[in-house]
């Protein structure tokens, strides 16, 4: 099998048809549901080479902060990292999160493999406020490692703990797991982004927004209908969308077998 930017070529019979690429983020607790390992493996085999896994894990991180005594504290949906929370952060997602969810889907049958940023220099960041502590904002995305993985027939599942770009030696920060997606998303050539939450999309009055632009997408922000986790999944999705991906939804766990199901965040059209 081989890749090419935005699509993975699979042998079909003799012939071969290029697969779009999708980058799916998982949020902590959709990864609750137990048909999700099962959902995600037909994904997979459906889309061979073409799919990646970017999942978060905040109610684990959240809960082993207040087992050491810490209360978490979020602003504008992303987590305040003090130096002695980042190896908590570690814990809970590199390892706890990232390898229960690979043991799921290595019994529903993917060839999954668990990896961090951190690994091969995947994701590198920077600290883009001192105020939020050991927060990384990404600044590089080498996906070799993930080409590698994915061209021999392995699903990547990454959790978003990056590299320091400042720091000598490699001292770890914690990436908004929606911004570290839409990075992926974007450096991996994907041609859509799926936001996988625990409500079916966007909610306005409690109904399914089933699309908004950019512009809209702010105003639900500013009038305070979407707020914290929500707010990041918008500003990620239009961070993808810049970067070149083609598509970007959010959605409940339905929306992994139906395109038409979630909301459809698009870019504001230009006026003239």
């Amino acid at each position: 099998m081989s890749t090419t930017a935005g699509g993975a070529t699979a042998p079909t019979g003799g012939a071969s048809e290029t697969v779009e690429r999708l980058v799916v983020k998982l949020g902590g607790r959709v990864q609750q549901d137990p048909r999700l390992p099962g959902m995600l493996a037909a994904l997979a085999s459906a889309r061979p080479g073409a799919l990646c896994i970017v999942h978060g894990g905040g109610d684990e991180i959240s809960n082993l902060q207040r087992a050491m005594g810490i209360e978490p504290s979020f602003v504008h949906g992303r987590r305040v990292t003090s130096i002695q929370d980042i190896a908590l952060v570690r814990m809970a997602l590199s390892g706890t999160s990232n390898k229960r969810l690979v043991s799921a889907l290595v019994s529903a049958g993917a060839r999954a493999v668990g990896i961090s940023g951190e690994d091969a220099g995947l994701l590198v960041a920077r600290v883009t406020d001192p105020a939020m502590g050991r927060v990384g904002r990404v600044e590089r995305v080498d996906t070799r490692l993930i080409e590698v993985l994915v061209a021999d027939g392995y699903l990547p599942v990454i959790s978003p703990v990056a590299r320091d770009s400042e720091s000598a030696n490699g001292s770890a920060l914690n990436v908004n797991g929606d911004d570290a997606a839409a990075a992926i998303a974007a450096a991996f050539g994907a041609a859509e982004i799926l936001f996988l939450a625990d409500v079916d999309g966007v909610l306005d009055d409690g109904a399914v927004v089933p699309e908004l632009d950019s512009d809209q997408a702010r105003a639900l922000v500013d009038r305070g209908v979407a707020v914290g986790g929500m707010a990041a999944k918008l500003d990620a999705a239009q961070a993808a969308l810049a970067a070149g991906v083609g598509r970007a939804r959010i959605g409940g766990l339905e929306s992994l077998g139906d395109s038409a199901l979630g909301t459809q965040i698009t870019m504001a059209q230009a006026i003239a």
